[in-house]
């Protein structure tokens, strides 16, 4: 936006130009969106969020003291911070929807490609992926760890410098309407669902309903558009539309194997169906992507730590439900050098059903060849019971975190993945810190 004055910002954002911006003329407009006061500095736009705990507009005025751009907040906050320091003030009833109209008007102004990932799980990873194998040709903005909502999508989109080429854009939802609202903001090109899987049952009450939810991106796709879904996903069978191309991946679709002069940094079977998927996005804009694929996870999704012993942990606990924790038992099964390691934590919202899916849980990681089994939380403990000899139920994962290093051996490769409410990354930490096990120095 730095070619926008302030007068362009304000109607872009359904916003009341209270005081112009004093930039010079070479400097007409924000190169950023922030909505941390803290954040703020030359060149910002911030914007002054309600919060549960603050209002962010309460500091409109210092954002402007510390020499921003400018401020946008709501009229009453904007009428306190006039006057009290130069730059650009501009006043919305709703600075949440003024902020979303103005990442809709940059995308626009953009004229980029622009892909909507969402996905019961895998989302981040397929995005983390498709990434990669876009950025030797096109320049691409991808979101940054977990910027998927009604606020860290705009500011995503907003963050994008000119000449941008490619937008690619993870979607988040916790209830019916939230993708719509997203793909309103994004209004993508070509929109992948991952999968549809049980997560988020608490809220949304069914697998369909979830199916349904999923679907609102590719409902929201323009008529030529296409859509990117996994092949035989029955569930997704009612949102089919004739007026979008619709491909396939996965065994039995349309893109059903990596090219071989693809490589991939990575040989667990959910993660190359991830791959499919992107492969599948990157050729719906015209890329054939070759040769080396450089992937850099999302944190706490995947990442493999190489500690002392030749001990390995994979920190995927950023989140967790029944679909993505089979996949990285699989995983575990398919990639560990010598004894399998799980350290497992609870799977939140999953209604009524909680218990069995995670007795289910435990009996798939005795099939997956898991040794050692640590369960965290009340409800990991019925994987516990399930597993049989060789798992140990935990409270908390301080708990775990102590334990752990005094369970490992040489060679041992340690899973730990859990609901994000959990607070599972405290046991990677303390295996990276532990005398004995700390993490290999390069």
């Amino acid at each position: 936006m730095r070619g926008w004055d302030a007068e362009r910002v304000a109607r872009e954002a359904g916003a009341r130009l209270v005081a112009p911006a004093s930039a010079g003329p070479g400097d007409r407009g924000p190169q950023r969106v922030v909505i941390d006061s803290r954040d703020a500095g030359p060149g910002d736009l911030f914007v002054g969020l309600p919060g549960v705990h603050a209002d962010g507009g309460t500091f409109a005025a210092a954002a402007l003291a510390a020499g921003a751009w400018g401020a946008l907040a709501s009229p009453e906050h904007a009428a306190a911070a006039s006057g009290t320091a130069p730059g650009a003030l501009l006043a919305a009833p709703d600075p949440l929807a003024a902020l979303q109209r103005l990442a809709t008007a940059w995308r626009q102004e953009l004229g980029c490609a622009v892909i909507g990932i969402t996905g019961s799980t895998g989302k981040t990873s397929t995005k983390d992926i498709l990434r990669g194998m876009l950025e030797p040709y096109r320049r691409v903005v991808a979101t940054e760890q977990n910027l998927n909502t009604e606020i860290g999508l705009p500011l995503t989109i907003l963050g994008a410098p000119a000449g941008t080429e490619v937008l690619v854009l993870e979607m988040a939802m916790r209830g019916g309407g939230q993708i719509a609202e997203l793909a309103a903001i994004a209004r993508p090109d070509v929109g992948v669902v991952v999968n549809i899987g049980p997560v988020h049952l608490e809220l949304l009450g069914s697998i369909e309903a979830i199916a349904r939810t999923k679907a609102e991106l590719l409902g929201a796709l323009p008529a030529g558009g296409t859509a990117v879904v996994p092949a035989g996903e029955a569930l997704l069978d009612p949102y089919a539309r004739g007026d979008v191309i619709t491909v396939t991946f996965g065994p039995g679709g349309d893109v059903d194997t990596l090219p071989e002069r693809l490589t991939l940094p990575f040989d667990s079977a959910h993660m190359r169906l991830n791959a499919l998927a992107a492969l599948a996005a990157a050729r719906a804009i015209g890329v054939e992507p070759a040769g080396a694929v450089r992937v850099a996870l999302s944190r706490m999704r995947g990442q493999r730590i190489e500690l002392g012993r030749d001990i390995v942990v994979i920190n995927d606990c950023y989140n967790a439900n029944p679909m993505s924790m089979r996949a990285a038992l699989d995983d575990l099964a398919e990639t560990a050098r010598a004894r399998r390691v799980a350290v497992l934590g609870d799977m939140l919202e999953l209604g009524s059903q909680e218990r069995t899916f995670h007795a289910q849980l435990g009996r798939h990681a005795r099939t997956a060849g898991v040794e050692l089994l640590v369960t965290v939380g009340p409800l990991a403990q019925a994987a516990a019971e399930a597993f049989g000899a060789g798992a140990t139920a935990l409270a908390g994962a301080a708990d775990a975190a102590r334990a752990l290093p005094g369970l490992l051996r040489d060679g041992d490769t340690v899973l730990v993945k859990a609901s994000r409410g959990v607070g599972l990354e405290v046991v990677a930490e303390a295996l990276a810190d532990a005398p004995g096990v700390q993490a290999e120095r390069a």
